[in-house]
């Protein structure tokens, strides 16, 4: 059976990798953890910020993969402890946001448990490009090349 997508519209030519990524964010949807806030923190750039709390910067790991952001959070339960009660989760988690073509990261911070991720939109300058139109050979009419052989 063929999927049928708002991408397969003729109108869309070369928005394949929008199809992709959209793919790629509905698998990522995830359970919600860790919590996180997007921000915009100027007219250019944004913040994200993941609230790891336990997770040390060697547990974490910050990875851009075509257009990608993954976000991994990885703690070894060391079992020498002996807890009465748990309620701080130490488990796995991953973490995916698809990026706009033209967003890049600036840093990755840890501070008091939240992870910063600061990027920016790189604005490009408008090019406009002028197409030459050329006259199409008749069908009828022999091409003729440098030499005077004909085709």
């Amino acid at each position: 059976m063929t999927r049928l997508t708002l991408f397969d519209s003729p109108l869309f030519l070369g928005f394949e990798h929008f199809e992709r990524s959209l793919d790629r964010l509905k698998k990522s949807g995830g359970d919600g953890y860790p919590p996180y806030n997007i921000e915009q923190t100027g007219d250019f750039s944004l913040r994200i910020t993941l609230a790891v709390a336990g997770f040390s910067m060697e547990d974490l790991d910050v990875e851009l993969d075509n257009n990608t952001l993954t976000v991994r959070g990885k703690q070894i339960d060391d079992g020498t402890r002996i807890f009465l009660h748990r309620g701080i989760a130490a488990r796995q988690f991953q973490k995916s946001f698809v990026l706009a073509d033209g967003i890049e990261i600036d840093d990755a911070t840890l501070d008091n448990g939240l992870l910063h991720i600061d990027l920016r939109r790189i604005v490009p300058e408008s090019q406009v490009q002028k197409i030459a139109i050329k006259k199409a050979a008749k069908p009828t009419e022999k091409l003729i090349d440098v030499e005077g052989r004909h085709e």
